[in-house]
């Protein structure tokens, strides 16, 4: 194998993607898997991530299940100990989890600020602090932003409050982590066809709306996303920490919806 294939490779790694069971987290699982990594998939879905992770082994790779509801502290600790007895080491966290309550700021109530925050932030915060307490030097941990930490629409202010958070988050971890050459990174992605995005997809001209605003003209699928996460996880993105990488269809690189006439 020459070396421009190589530096991609994660032969030998182990990878903990939390959020498998679906979208995003099931696509980078099996990215990983095919890379080479021997996949831990945590999903609050057990059903759903033991189907990822079989599909992992069925094709040859290496995998196994976990059931984890990130939001329990006690929950990401009793995981983060059952991976490292199975594997020995945890190379590799991915962390995809998160919702959006699509209501007006001057709507929204106390309870619903606490889910979004919870989930988007405290939680990806949690089992993020669990993971690089054990990892071992050289290991690389994405966390998943948007372009909403740059950019928002009515009804996704504090879904964006949280996603622009996770970007501080991470340079926060990859300045304090870059003693023991632990890299922490954020993956921003643009419209996406996942659970998450059902609504908008079937409302046509919702979803024809945001096809529109990127530069491509189209959604993205999850396994657009999967590779630039096995890019920042490989010894690839060596040199890459505390960093946002934009995968967004050109969505936060152009100027309005109109095209004039030059």
């Amino acid at each position: 194998m020459n070396k421009a294939n190589s530096v991609f490779r994660l032969d030998g790694k182990v990878a903990f993607v939390v959020g498998a069971a679906s979208g995003i987290g099931r696509a980078a699982a099996l990215a990983l898997g095919d890379s080479g990594a021997s996949v831990a998939c945590a999903d609050m879905d057990a059903g759903g991530v033991q189907k990822v992770a079989e599909e992992i082994t069925s094709a040859g790779g290496k995998a196994a299940a976990f059931a984890l509801d990130i939001r329990r502290r006690e929950n990401i600790s009793a995981v983060v100990e059952e991976i490292r007895s199975l594997y020995q080491k945890i190379d590799v966290l991915v962390v995809t989890p998160a919702i959006n309550v699509r209501k007006r700021l001057l709507t929204y109530t106390d309870d619903e600020l606490d889910r979004v925050i919870d989930l988007n932030l405290k939680a990806t915060f949690r089992v993020t602090q669990a993971v690089a307490q054990v990892m071992e030097e050289g290991g690389s941990i994405i966390l998943t932003s948007s372009i909403r930490s740059v950019t928002v629409e009515p009804g996704q202010g504090v879904y964006a409050a949280t996603k622009a958070a996770l970007v501080q988050l991470a340079r926060g971890f990859a300045v304090e982590l870059a003693q023991k050459n632990i890299r922490v990174n954020a993956l921003a992605p643009g419209v996406v066809e996942t659970p998450l995005t059902e609504p908008i997809k079937k409302n046509r001209d919702w979803y024809a709306a945001y096809a529109n605003r990127s530069a491509l003209k189209r959604w993205a699928q999850p396994e657009e996303m999967a590779w630039p996460i096995v890019f920042l996880a490989s010894s690839a993105s060596s040199f890459m920490t505390g960093t946002v990488l934009f995968v967004d269809g050109g969505w936060t690189g152009i100027d309005g919806r109109f095209e004039p006439p030059l």
